[in-house]
């Protein structure tokens, strides 16, 4: 019996019922087990058995008598039925990711400008700079610095810009190496003055 996660039990045990009538344990025709022994087999109560029964009943993958009866009605309606809540609870779980991605990237956001104030406070080289202006440049699938590192690009010797991060997805890379890659999709997060979001760009696009 393969029960599934995070669907009521009821609803769990009709899938289960409904997935054993598709694979021709249970035949149409054929009588399911009452209440009483249904609920032995699933160890839940006979109430939990009728609301799973309830369930198929009114979808017509069985039919349900007045003396607890229990008759397979159609085997294509079962699989209606698998493919109907299936589709449902998937379409659930992607809502709960998509709202757990949206957290964490809001975190990773309130983070990120933590650390840029932590920047500004204590990194001795950026003491000097003012006035202090974090500029994000984005890295484009065509720019020729895609695969090149932070050292071939010589960012602070051509431009002047001191890179303090890339974000890269959700990750954020804190005072990247000489030898960091740079990714087409990348931000990096540079300070400088003047036109110094003009300059990152041409170099990178060189």
């Amino acid at each position: 019996m393969r029960m599934k996660s995070n669907v009521p039990v009821y609803e769990s045990i009709a899938m289960d019922v409904a997935e054993r009538i598709v694979n021709g344990e249970f035949a149409v025709g054929d009588k399911i087990s009452g209440r009483t022994l249904l609920a032995s087999q699933y160890n839940v109560s006979p109430e939990t058995i009728r609301k799973a029964m309830g369930l198929l009943g009114q979808a017509n993958v069985v039919a349900v008598s007045q003396g607890k009866e229990i008759l397979v009605q159609s085997q294509e309606q079962a699989e209606e039925f698998l493919r109907h809540h299936l589709s449902m609870h998937s379409a659930y779980s992607l809502k709960q990711e998509l709202e757990f991605l949206m957290e964490k990237k809001n975190e990773i956001n309130n983070r990120f400008d933590e650390i840029i104030v932590q920047i500004t406070r204590y990194t001795d080289r950026l003491r000097n700079l003012q006035p202090f202006n974090p500029v994000e440049v984005y890295v484009s699938e065509n720019a020729s610095a895609v695969g090149r590192s932070v050292a071939q690009l010589g960012l602070w010797q051509r431009t002047g810009a001191t890179l303090i991060a890339i974000r890269r997805g959700m990750e954020v890379i804190i005072s990247p190496g000489s030898g960091a890659l740079l990714q087409a999709g990348d931000r990096l997060i540079v300070v400088g003055s003047g036109d110094i979001l003009e300059k990152v760009n041409t170099v990178l696009q060189e």
